[in-house]
């Protein structure tokens, strides 16, 4: 009898702590689905809860540059929350991490993101109702299992979306694929605030969003991860078993429980009749997805993709005759949140088993990275990183390393300086380390969803050789900071070009009315040489400036930049500073173009540039107002990825020209080099395929089930190539005679016959690392990278790869800032 009173007893507490919760239907007085829910109210809701229950705590870890709040919520039962500190160290001491742990783990932890795409709002309304469901429903999954929910991780797209549906909806909602509230209008609300894709930085970490998360990511290194997004309208849903191909880091036991867990979404969509699919489309190769990036830190990674996107809306008629809801993207995205949490939940114990497991490094076969210190600032870059993700670093000790020589392509060796990087792989995230700098990553299959090369040594512009010896290292240490003190008796001062860090510096001083010049020939002076574009601050250009010792001075320690006093002009070799091979460089007006026609991404790159790594002034223009513009109140043009055919017609291209002419500088990327191409007034021609051997052309007998996969022999999916650079030119300042470039696609241009040929390929060009097909690879050889077409006083600058891709790819940031300063900078416009 006693037995059956506490059974009541415990039941009427648990419903009536149920019933003290609110929903989210309750608490917005809407039903979730109905509406989209601004980021400041999803925020209330979670604060609700976790005010009034102990069992969820609310963290609060950044903000984002629009001054949003991120957030992440820990559920779980109120034993776990107590016992919470010791929880996190016990899972951290099973990847070799923590020394704090008193006893294995046996609580499951999983991670639920949503949101990473503004516009792919079901997620964060699905959000809060999972929330809700767990601490009430479905509170048994939490007895052995931790849930961290961040329901927006971009809530700066979000709300940009949001914001823009509410405004142009109909009511009630209209779900025509023609109407207003289903064309998402540029940049649309899927990227960040600086228009970066948040999904593909995990591993670069280039933005704030990123950054603050993975502070906390790294203290918890979840058992499951799970990254909730949207696809097209026509695509029902997706879920992991993820696609080919798969990173050879991942294990068995990862693959075998990703399917588990789609078997056990599957159970749940086939008894409400939802359509889904598995193993297509998104596979787990690229580093820094939502997916990727924790899969290679020990935990099951998976997208989720519900149909919708910013086309979707309240509800659209798919092409398939039935009506996609807002209501019922919100269920399949609720449904497999908690299906991934109750899988947890029945398999705790295994997930902490094998979760250990994956941190056994001992079968990978490089086992120390070593990294030639040859330039400070790149090195600190690539450190910055490695601390991001709380990777170790040592460095090495003197002596001859052998290994595969990243500059060769080959096996080959180096004398190692105690100034050189080790990395090691026989550390916790050791994979991740493989990943990260691996020399060609390991595909097995060519059908991929985004780039296969990456390595860190390429991007960051550092010889390197992977060892697979371990290399002999002693522990880092921190580097000192530059202390200048002013030379008030001094000539000049003079300093070196060779970094981005040395682009942020000029930036500085000439906002700060500091006047520079660059030298285009090497010297020497004071018992030191200077290489090319070595920048030279002249007592005679700043006569006028008050404090001009103490300003400057103060702005080189404030960049850590070592600037040397010299009192003379009269070099011992070279050309002296009042040669007209010292240039001045004026305080360049910079101005972009944004708007329709023009890759978000492409733009938001070169504004995150200036205002975030450089920091120096930029006008944003809008493409909508280019016949408007008065392009003499500017002295550079940058023309991102886009296509610009419906104002760089012939009037457009005239005005442009004529504004070149007269000492501006054009600074085209990517696809905007059509709008050049092929026109008499241009000297950039689209390379030709051989026509030697002429053959007729034949009929496409291919399978219709090949086509796809026959396709990929005309594609370079993100593919590294070596090219050669003319470093004499100011385009090339601080580059040696080669560069490792990024080709994301086979787009091809002759050399220049009337121009500059800065950096090109040569006959033998090949990818050394990443996926080219076969029909792709003919056209790169004897191909154009960097140009300069000369025109009047001015010139346009031709950019064939993106120099700036994805914040991450550093090497290729000096060249974009050369055009910037060091082209046309000294002309004074008419």
């Amino acid at each position: 009898m006693k037995y059956k009173l506490l059974f009541f007893f415990l039941t009427v507490t648990s419903i009536l702590f149920a019933q003290k919760i609110k929903s989210p239907q309750e608490f917005l007085g809407y039903k979730i689905g109905e509406r989209f829910t601004p980021h400041h109210k999803v925020v209330d809701y979670f604060t609700y809860v976790s005010g009034q229950l102990n069992n969820v705590i609310l963290e609060k870890y950044g903000e984002t540059n629009e001054h949003r709040p991120l957030y992440v919520a820990f559920v779980s039962s109120q034993k776990n929350i107590d016992n919470l500190e010791q929880i996190r160290q016990n899972n951290l001491s099973q990847a070799g991490i923590s020394k704090n742990s008193k006893n294995s783990n046996d609580i499951a932890i999983v991670w639920l993101s949503y949101n990473v795409h503004g516009n792919e709002a079901s997620s964060t309304e699905a959000a809060m109702q999972t929330l809700y469901e767990l601490v009430t429903d479905k509170k048994s999954y939490l007895d052995n299992t931790l849930v961290i929910i961040d329901p927006a991780v971009n809530p700066d797209g979000r709300d940009r979306y949001v914001n823009w549906f509410n405004q142009v909806s109909s009511s009630p909602y209209n779900t025509n694929q023609e109407a207003k509230e289903h064309r998402d209008p540029w940049p649309t609300g899927r990227p960040n605030h600086y228009l970066f894709d948040l999904n593909r930085d995990w591993a670069w970490a280039t933005q704030v969003e990123t950054q603050q998360r993975l502070k906390v990511y790294n203290k918890w290194l979840p058992h499951i991860h799970v990254d909730f997004h949207e696809q097209y309208i026509n695509n029902p849903y997706y879920f992991a078993p993820a696609a080919e191909p798969f990173h050879e880091i991942v294990s068995d036991w990862q693959r075998d429980f990703q399917t588990q867990i789609g078997k056990n979404h599957a159970k749940h969509f086939d008894r409400n009749n939802w359509l889904y699919f598995t193993k297509e489309s998104f596979d787990l190769l690229y580093p820094s997805y939502g997916d990727t990036y924790p899969t290679f830190m020990g935990a099951i990674g998976m997208t989720y993709e519900q149909a919708g996107h910013g086309m979707a809306g309240l509800g659209i008629d798919t092409d398939h005759g039935y009506e996609l809801t807002l209501v019922d993207r919100v269920k399949h995205h609720k449904t497999t949140g908690l299906s991934t949490v109750e899988m947890a939940s029945k398999n705790a114990a295994k997930l902490n088993s094998e979760f250990k497991k994956f941190f056994d490094n001992k079968n990978l076969a490089y086992k120390s990275y070593v990294l030639k210190n040859t330039n400070a600032d790149k090195m600190n870059r690539l450190t910055e990183l490695l601390d991001k993700h709380e990777i170790t670093y040592d460095y090495a000790k003197p002596g001859k390393v052998s290994g595969y020589n990243y500059i060769t392509s080959k096996k080959g060796s180096l004398q190692a300086t105690a100034k050189d990087l080790v990395i090691h792989t026989d550390q916790p995230k050791g994979k991740m380390v493989k990943a990260l700098f691996e020399p060609s990553t390991k595909l097995s299959d060519s059908l991929t969803y985004d780039i296969t090369a990456w390595a860190l040594p390429y991007a960051h512009g550092l010889q390197a050789i992977a060892s697979t010896k371990k290399v002999p290292s002693v522990k880092a240490t921190k580097t000192q900071q530059k202390k200048n003190s002013a030379a008030p008796s001094s000539y000049a001062y003079v300093t070196k070009w060779n970094s981005l860090e040395d682009a942020a510096f000029l930036g500085e001083l000439l906002s700060n009315n500091i006047r520079v010049r660059f030298s285009e020939k090497p010297f020497s002076v004071g018992g030191k040489s200077y290489k090319r574009g070595s920048l030279i601050i002249l007592r005679h250009d700043n006569n006028t400036s008050k404090n001009f010792d103490t300003k400057l001075v103060s702005i080189a320690n404030k960049n850590n930049r070592e600037i040397t006093p010299v009192n003379t002009g009269f070099v011992s070799s070279g050309v002296d500073f009042g040669s007209a091979s010292v240039k001045p460089i004026n305080k360049q007006k910079v101005a972009v173009l944004s708007g329709k026609g023009t890759s978000s991404l492409s733009f938001g790159e070169i504004w995150h540039f200036f205002e975030q790594q450089i920091k120096y002034p930029l006008t944003v223009l809008d493409t909508e107002r280019f016949n408007q513009i008065n392009l003499s109140n500017y002295d550079v043009l940058i023309i991102p990825n886009g296509y610009y055919g419906s104002i760089l017609n012939k009037a457009g291209l005239d005005k442009l020209k004529k504004w070149v002419s007269s000492g501006g500088t054009i600074i085209a990327i990517g696809n905007a080099l059509k709008s050049f191409a092929n026109k008499k007034q241009f000297a950039l021609k689209t390379k030709k395929a051989d026509t030697t051997k002429v053959k007729k052309k034949k009929a496409n007998l291919t399978p219709y089930a090949n086509l796809e996969r026959e396709n990929t022999n005309n594609l370079i999916t993100g593919a590294i190539f070596k090219s050669k650079v003319d470093a004499t030119h100011p385009l090339a300042f601080g580059y040696d005679d080669a560069y490792f470039s990024l080709k994301l696609g086979n787009t091809s241009y002759d050399y220049l016959k009337n121009g500059g040929n800065v950096a090109y390929f040569t006959k033998d060009a090949k990818n050394i690392s990443g996926f080219a097909g076969k029909k792709a690879l003919k056209k790169i050889p004897e191909s154009l990278l960097f140009g300069e077409e000369k025109i009047g006083r001015g010139s346009i600058i031709y950019m064939v790869d993106n120099p700036l891709f994805r914040a991450f790819w550093e090497n290729g940031k000096l060249f974009f800032a050369n055009a910037v300063f060091l082209r046309n900078s000294s002309v004074i416009k008419k």
